[in-house]
């Protein structure tokens, strides 16, 4: 939609409106007004606030967002449905011929069609209907409960209540009755009762009549018509028991048990002192904690966890029957691989709870074995005791070795004892390897000591110039400077079409005659490998 054309407007102004634009989006101007004296939201976008060209607006306004169609004093209303006005003596012209009335020709009356027009017999003239002419908006046309009277269908239901009371208090008294014959029969029966016992058959009549009256509330329908305030079509019973206390009502302190109003839940319990015995109510942790709430509680836990876990397939909401089929099958899963393992740990160290008799030599090193020893320790009666042996294998050698690995230590490192190697699982070489490893040591400390001697007796190295490739600069060789400028741009040049190969020629000329100023510069321009500012160069 094209806006409305604005005059020509210079950079500075343009950028005044911007600034003034962003001053009352940020509260620090006051907002625009429209031409009815309300604000503007500064806010709303520029193409919902600005005008159509085509209706010449002239200040700022959103009245083109408005309905300007719509009349502001237009009333719902509708036709007063079978209302007449004006009853005549006699027929006038111009008249229906069936029924007299002026509002309706003889074609479209609808009342019985007459043996004698009333324009014949001046009788029975009927009223005229009242007429109304009204515009109806959009809405109007197309509301179906345009003219609808609720208190129509409300007339409607007070009947049908009528009758069901009626109803109702029509079979209380027939109960009534059949309870008053009872009693008078049982009066007529018992000659020589007194007058206690009347007094106790009235109390059980009035008792009966409370009770029947209790009943008949109970089995109350109520009725429920959709109104303006709310509510639905329906019918509810009344299935309430007043003698059950709430449960917000059995602990009246606000720092008892939370209850929720919303979802009618109190998961603690309002009385945790009370006797367990007595109480009826012990919050709702306690049905969700027993039962099959529990179960199905672990249930979902078990479905979450392999959703979690790349298990998609499980779903308690799409296939619950899955679902707990995954369980079950998981659940004994788990008890073999449970039993599984309490058989390995049982073989593996046996059981103290078990009834086997355990080996004399495990008890505490006890037996009833008597055995005598002399001074030096020797066995003189008896046998000794066998010592208990680890599971583990001792004092097994490898590989020609008469020590363990590690039963040597040096320098941080573990080895065998019998020739100092610490490398594990290799081959015992004896004395003879611990003198060579000696040696080897000795000799290195030597060399150590000759190259340091060496390094504080040499004096100043002086560097030698390669005028060619592999070959020493011959001595009182000169240079051409002006070839050695010329040779240094070729070594630039050829460097630069080793980074970019499209600088290349085509047709590439070969020379393997390199000369001493071609070899100086490439010596000059190479990357030493040594060289600390190599990364710098290039």
């Amino acid at each position: 939609m094209a806006t409305a054309s604005v005059g020509f407007k210079s950079r500075e102004e343009h950028r005044k409106k911007q600034e003034l634009e962003e001053a009352r989006k940020a509260g620090l101007a006051p907002a625009e007004i429209d031409e009815e004296g309300k604000v503007i939201n500064p806010h709303i976008p520029q193409y919902m606030s600005s005008a159509p060209w085509y209706l010449n607006a002239e200040k700022p306004s959103l009245k083109h967002q408005r309905n300007w169609k719509s009349d502001p004093n237009y009333t719902k209303s509708w036709y007063d449905r079978g209302v007449r006005t004006f009853k005549a003596d006699k027929y006038r012209k111009g008249a229906c011929e069936n029924c007299g009335a002026m509002t309706h020709s003889t074609k479209l009356c609808i009342e019985r069609p007459r043996k004698i027009g009333a324009k014949w017999t001046n009788k029975h003239i009927s009223p005229d209907e009242k007429i109304e002419s009204f515009k109806l908006d959009y809405d109007g046309k197309r509301d179906r409960w345009n003219g609808y009277d609720m208190n129509q269908y409300a007339r409607v239901i007070e009947r049908y209540e009528a009758r069901d009371e009626a109803r109702r208090k029509f079979l209380k008294e027939q109960q009534l009755k059949k309870l008053e014959e009872k009693s008078k029969k049982q009066r007529v029966d018992e000659d020589c009762s007194d007058v206690d016992d009347e007094e106790e058959d009235a109390l059980k009549l009035d008792e009966a009549k409370v009770d029947e009256s209790k009943q008949m509330d109970f089995a109350k329908v109520e009725k429920r018509v959709r109104t303006t305030g709310g509510g639905s079509t329906g019918t509810v019973r009344n299935l309430r028991i007043r003698e059950d206390t709430a449960k917000y009502l059995l602990n009246l302190d606000v720092n008892s048990a939370y209850y929720d109003p919303k979802t009618r839940s109190m998961r603690e319990d309002p009385l945790p002192n009370a006797d367990p015995y007595e109480k009826f109510y012990s919050g709702d942790n306690q049905y969700r904690m027993t039962g099959q709430a529990l179960d199905f509680k672990k249930l979902n836990v078990h479905a979450w966890e392999s959703f979690e876990k790349g298990q998609a397939e499980i779903s308690m909401q799409a296939a619950p029957s899955q679902a707990e089929l995954l369980f079950k099958n998981y659940k004994a899963a788990k008890e073999k691989l449970k039993k599984q393992m309490k058989e390995t740990i049982l073989e593996k160290y046996g059981n103290a709870a078990s009834e086997e008799e355990i080996p004399r030599e495990l008890l505490l090193g006890q037996s009833e074995r008597e055995v005598e020893y002399d001074r030096c320790g020797r066995v003189i009666k008896g046998m000794e005791s066998s010592v208990p042996k680890s599971k583990y294998e001792e004092d097994v050698y490898i590989n020609n070795h008469t020590s363990v690995w590690g039963s040597w230590w040096k320098d941080h490192q573990w080895g065998y004892k019998c020739c100092q190697q610490t490398i594990k699982n290799s081959y015992c070489t004896g004395v003879a390897g611990i003198e060579a490893a000696k040696e080897t040591a000795d000799l290195m400390k030597t060399n150590i000591e000759r190259k340091t001697n060496s390094y504080e007796t040499s004096g100043t190295v002086t560097e030698k110039r390669l005028a060619t490739w592999g070959s020493e600069t011959q001595e009182g060789l000169v240079l051409d400077q002006n070839k050695l400028a010329e040779a240094l741009k070729k070594e630039d040049e050829r460097k630069r079409e080793e980074k970019d190969e499209r600088k290349r020629k085509y047709n590439v000329q070969w020379n393997d005659q390199v000369t001493p100023e071609e070899m100086e510069a490439y010596r000059m321009k190479r990357m030493h490998q040594d060289d600390p500012m190599k990364n710098l160069l290039h």
